[in-house]
């Protein structure tokens, strides 16, 4: 399987497509990672993220091992330095720091960018993903409780932020 040192952090694009929706629907079908039911379309996908803070992780052959984008939170210009992120590892190569490098590339992005809060909401069952938020610097601001149904069921939310040290 990859090792660490396989795979590079690089710019998302269209040639990436279908590597990333196919990675986010096997999010999706596991059920810890969204209320999504289905991947959007990558016109849908491309338009909602912001293109300047998009990056994935390529193995030596140009796999796409994982993702992260982030959307505005909000169209108010109080929120312009707020956005909500979501990363994505493909089940085969999690366990090998890609996770956490897509985040590192993220963050540093954003903050260049004058960016002062990343947040994102994670299912309190996906233990894995508030680990590694927590190692990113992440802290967990609460739980949503019962904030919207999945296939029927009331979820709860926890919702996690990293605040920049280098924005004031």
């Amino acid at each position: 399987m990859t090792k660490a040192a396989e795979y590079r952090i690089t710019a998302m694009g269209a040639e990436h497509a279908q590597q990333i929706l196919t990675i986010y629907q096997r999010g999706i079908d596991e059920g810890s990672a969204t209320f999504e039911t289905a991947a959007p379309t990558w016109e849908e996908f491309d338009a909602a993220k912001l293109p300047q803070h998009r990056y994935v992780a390529l193995d030596d052959s140009g796999r796409v091992l994982g993702w992260v984008a982030v959307v505005p939170v909000s169209d108010r210009c109080a929120y312009a330095g707020v956005v909500e992120h979501s990363v994505y590892v493909h089940p085969d190569a999690r366990g090998h720091g890609i996770g956490a490098a897509l985040l590192h590339e993220l963050i540093r992005s954003t903050e260049a960018a004058g960016i002062w809060t990343i947040q994102s909401g994670i299912f309190p069952e996906n233990t894995s993903s508030l680990a590694l938020h927590q190692r990113a610097g992440f802290r967990v601001i609460g739980t949503r409780e019962r904030i919207g149904r999945h296939y029927g069921v009331w979820r709860d939310v926890v919702l996690v932020e990293r605040r920049s040290a280098l924005i004031q």
